[in-house]
């Protein structure tokens, strides 16, 4: 059976339920067998359909990396970007037309390496975007090495002997940075994962998604830490979910306990807002917000 051949005709038994949201014509994907981003993309879909949302209200970023190819393989106007500059693209996109939903899924490496100043300023501007980092705890692309979110003593290419680096806890990063929406799920946890996309979706703010994603053919094959299969049931037995948890205590210690659950949810001012009011304050009734291109089908 050939890949047009799989393409089938909707409202048929044949017709695969993600059809409508998938490049199909780019299947099959290069992810690895039980690598968990199949899961994320999953999450992400179903949260968008349970929303309602159309596909043309909704744009996706991506940046480099395994995670990077979300972009495009979503059938959303998306943008696969440079090694850490999804944000800012992110950025420009809500800015040029803010009636999007705009949604960046990238990895560690791409979101809090290199892009890490990128990071910090969209949570300080509360910008009106969504961001998944799906965190698999190294470059596994590119071979491997140690990255920001590394935890202490687990084996890459480029720390044979363990890291000594003390990783990142993103989660209280963006907190303290002034994101408006934090939470942190694993792979293994679908369904907590789909609600906090789909709450996500319709937050106002910047929105933040932590997903702990198994590696097992590098990250989990150089530690010994099993199959893919293995490393989900590590999720199962060794995530402890605490609601509205200080992020301060969500750090990640290698093979030990993880905190999961949405640890913020609140409302603020986002940059557009801000930025209207402070328009407003100083030209008075000769500033028109702008609201985005015109539509003639829905701005009538």
């Amino acid at each position: 059976m050939n890949l047009n051949q799989l393409v089938t005709q909707r409202g048929t038994p044949e017709h695969h339920p993600m059809e409508d949201y998938l490049r199909m014509d780019r299947m099959p994907h290069i992810w690895c067998s039980t690598c968990g981003l199949g899961t994320v993309l999953t999450a992400f879909i179903a949260a968008v359909r349970e929303t309602n949302m159309a596909r043309e209200d909704v744009a996706v970023v991506s940046g480099i990396g395994c995670t990077g190819r979300a972009a495009g393989y979503l059938k959303f106007d998306s943008f696969h970007t440079t090694h850490g500059r999804a944000l800012p693209y992110a950025t420009g996109i809500k800015v040029a037309n803010p009636k999007l939903k705009v949604c960046v899924i990238s990895g560690d490496g791409d979101i809090m390496a290199i892009g890490g100043n990128h990071l910090i300023h969209a949570a300080r501007r509360n910008m009106d975007l969504m961001l998944i980092c799906v965190n698999n705890f190294n470059y596994a692309m590119t071979g491997g090495q140690g990255g920001p979110t590394t935890p202490e003593t687990a084996s890459t290419t480029t720390t044979p002997y363990g890291s000594f680096e003390r990783p990142f806890n993103l989660p209280f990063i963006v907190d303290s940075c002034g994101a408006t929406y934090v939470a942190r799920w694993t792979a293994l946890h679908v369904r907590q994962l789909t609600i906090s996309i789909k709450e996500a979706l319709t937050h106002r703010g910047f929105a933040f998604i932590e997903v702990i994603s198994p590696c097992p053919t590098v990250y989990g094959r150089r530690n010994r830490l099993g199959s893919g299969l293995d490393l989900m049931k590590f999720y199962h037995d060794h995530s402890i979910t605490r609601n509205f948890a200080s992020t301060r205590e969500c750090d990640i210690r290698y093979q030990q306990d993880i905190i999961v659950g949405k640890f913020v949810q609140k409302e603020a001012p986002t940059w557009l807002d801000s930025m209207n009011a402070s328009m407003v304050k100083a030209l008075g009734p000769k500033f028109v917000p702008y609201v985005g291109p015109m539509d003639p089908a829905k701005d009538k």
